[in-house]
């Protein structure tokens, strides 16, 4: 058996390290030099090229002057979509892919397309009769949502489309989303700049009632009484440090913290260190969400496409808000800027895009011995790391926690308005009814976890782990035994696995190649919550494109090209591209370099409740170390001395009922 692997977080963060503006300038004066920055061109996408983990981690050289950096470019004249490498380090171009619109997909949508759409269909005839059949004629007050086209006809093959529905904004502070036009699509080619079709299916009435939370004198309850104030302070700041690669060190835990215009938060170099040895010992490589997808339970003619990839169309990470102290964030706060590219290829700053701080995590744990007398606690923090975006109607605010027991979780937190439509008739089967003739079209919202593992090293594999009864027999005479089955997963295929919680069905990512002090190998698990994956028609178009969300796990053998599991372009593509495509190899995955694809989100429904804004709804998963340590890791965590605690408090006194007792 081998030893863990050193960390490597050290040698490996500056060729790992976030993208810099000064980067960014110097890829853009490439790309211009060498005549790909024509006048309609817009870069969609720039961000790192993450060099081959394997001969890093084998020890081979970091030249963090040979970082490659990946550009997708759109020409808003032609829509032709371009997949360009460039070293800023040399101002070298290395290479230029032409994309086939029809097969490849194109470059994810540019904020042009987002003004321009609205810009033509106010121009549109046949848009402007269908509005004025509906008795609106004011066309400042109707607003054009520009929408992904989703799966394209044979005869929109190749063009760049959006798909458009209107919402009626009555003055310029009102709620638009509470008077959708709904029955009237329209079809624009944003290349062409074009109009090709306005669909008028039905007339339905526009709601009418208004849904201006935002507006202090649209609510009409009085301040809710008695709320005092909550403070939060760290009179000696914060347990963490973190350095100029955004290497970050917190009570045992080091992580590398970066930020991708795609993904948003990218995470390097996952380390615990071991309180028995020492040693910082890794867990994961790269952590990221890769992709995800918001597919509408509406088959209705005006809104079968809905389905928007928020990562891979509209590059998630690039809507970051900036975030504010006291209401984004609470506590002792430090901030990090996102830097990306513009759509005119030069640097864009988001500032205070990421949010850094430790909070209270209540008990870590706690026991009261009736036998020794003895009573002792320990009170549990957690690291948090964290982003918000704004993505059209929604808000989504994703949120890395770590604990101090080794516990990793992602939490993704679903704010903002729903997307609405009208409500057809009661009873309708496919929307809930928010608001006077006010519907929200069911939907779920999917995202694709990548967890690049790297436990102890990189040969990892995967057992899945259930409860199951043992049937009642010799073994088990009374029939209340029961126990644990262990199946490896061999293969790439095998690996299609879906939750299952009536059965606890959890998945051990093990190092076959390091024991633990008990001879066993050492492992974490990932949690699954267990929620519905995608609920669509094996047949259906969103099922081709968005084939990632059908399971809940995949287990890939490491490929640098893999990293988005719906594919590199998913805009316009037909389907097929990804995770689909990839396991059909059937690589083996035991005791190999994996990456593993966690599929979880929410399925709403949406209530009363949640208009006109939406409480925070939340999704997420947990990974925690299993068999990895070789005891309760937070053995050393000191005793809480704070004003709160009872004065005189004696950890060792007598207690009352010392006969035993049972959990």
């Amino acid at each position: 058996m081998s030893t863990p692997v050193p960390d490597l977080t050290e040698r490996l963060a500056p060729a790992l390290r976030t993208i810099t503006a000064d980067e960014i300038e110097r890829v853009r004066t490439a790309l211009d030099e060498a005549g790909l920055l024509g006048a309609d061109t817009h870069v969609a996408y720039l961000g790192l090229a993450e060099p081959d983990k394997r001969p890093l981690i084998a020890g081979g050289p970091v030249d963090a002057a040979t970082r490659r950096i990946r550009v997708m470019l759109v020409d808003m004249g032609t829509a032709v979509s371009q997949d360009v490498i460039v070293v800023p380090a040399t101002g070298t171009v290395v290479s230029v892919h032409d994309l086939d619109p029809v097969t490849d997909g194109q470059a994810p949508v540019v904020l042009l397309e987002f003004s321009l759409v609205e810009e033509l269909v106010h121009q549109d005839a046949r848009w402007l009769a269908a509005m004025a059949k509906r008795g609106l004629t004011d066309v400042s007050t109707l607003r054009v949502n520009p929408l992904s086209a989703g799966v394209l006809s044979t005869d929109e093959a190749g063009r760049r489309l959006q798909r458009c529905f209107t919402f009626l904004q009555k003055t310029p502070d009102d709620l638009g989303w509470a008077h959708p036009v709904d029955g009237v699509t329209v079809i624009v080619d944003v290349a062409n700049r074009e109009v090709l079709e306005v669909h008028d299916y039905v007339e339905f009435p526009v709601p009418e009632e208004d849904g201006n939370f935002h507006l202090p004198s649209w609510v009409n309850e009085t301040p809710r009484a008695g709320m005092k104030p909550i403070q939060i302070t760290q009179p000696e700041g914060p347990s963490f440090t973190i350095d100029e690669d955004g290497v970050l060190d917190w009570l045992g835990w080091r992580v590398q913290v970066g930020f991708d215009q795609r993904e948003g938060l990218v995470l390097h170099n996952i380390g615990i260190r071991d309180p028995a040895t020492g040693a910082q010992r890794p867990v994961l490589y790269r952590a990221s969400i890769a992709e995800m997808m918001v597919p509408y339970g509406d088959p209705a003619p005006q809104r079968w496409f809905q389905n928007f990839f928020d990562c891979g169309e509209y590059l998630l990470g690039g809507f970051a808000n900036s975030l504010e102290l006291g209401c984004d964030c609470v506590g002792d706060i430090t901030y990090l800027d996102a830097v990306m590219a513009g759509n005119d290829g030069h640097a864009r700053i988001v500032p205070q895009a990421i949010c850094i701080h430790e909070e209270d995590a209540g008990i870590l744990w706690k026991h009261s011995d009736n036998w020794n007398g003895s009573s002792d606690s320990r009170r549990n923090r957690r690291l948090v790391i964290s982003f918000f975006v704004t993505v059209g109607n929604y808000d989504y605010g994703f949120y890395w926690y770590f604990s101090l027991d080794g516990s990793i979780r992602l939490e993704v937190k679903a704010t903002g308005v729903v997307f609405t439509s009208a409500y057809p008739a009661p009873g309708y089967p496919f929307a809930s009814e928010l608001a006077p003739g006010l519907g929200a079209p069911y939907h779920q919202h999917l995202f694709s976890a990548r967890l690049d593992t790297m436990i102890d090293g990189p040969d990892n594999a995967v057992d899945e782990l259930e409860a199951a009864l043992v049937p009642r027999g010799p073994g088990n005479p009374t029939g209340t035994g029961f126990t644990q089955t262990v199946t490896r997963l061999a293969t790439e295929k095998d690996a299609r696995r879906m939750a299952d919680n009536a059965r606890g069905r959890v998945w051990h990512i093990v190092n076959p190649t390091v024991d633990n002090r008990l001879g066993n190998p050492v492992g974490w698990v990932l949690a699954p919550e267990g929620q519905p994956a995608l609920l669509a028609d094996t047949d259906s178009d969103i099922n081709k494109r968005a084939t990632y969300a059908t399971k809940h796990l995949w287990v890939t053998a490491y490929d640098p090209d893999e990293n988005y599991p719906a594919g590199d372009f998913v805009n316009m593509h037909p389907g097929g591209s990804g995770l689909p495509e990839w396991v059909e190899q059937d690589r083996p995955i035991d005791g190999a370099d994996i990456v593993l694809w966690h599929t979880f989100g929410l399925t709403h429904f949406p209530r009363l409740e949640d208009w006109p804004i939406m409480p925070v709804d939340t999704a997420g998963f947990t990974l925690k170390p299993h068999n990895f340590f070789g005891r309760n890791p937070t053995l050393d965590i000191p005793e809480t001395t704070s004003d709160h605690c009872a004065p005189g408090h004696d950890h060792h006194q007598e207690h009352p009922h010392q006969n035993g007792g049972h959990a």
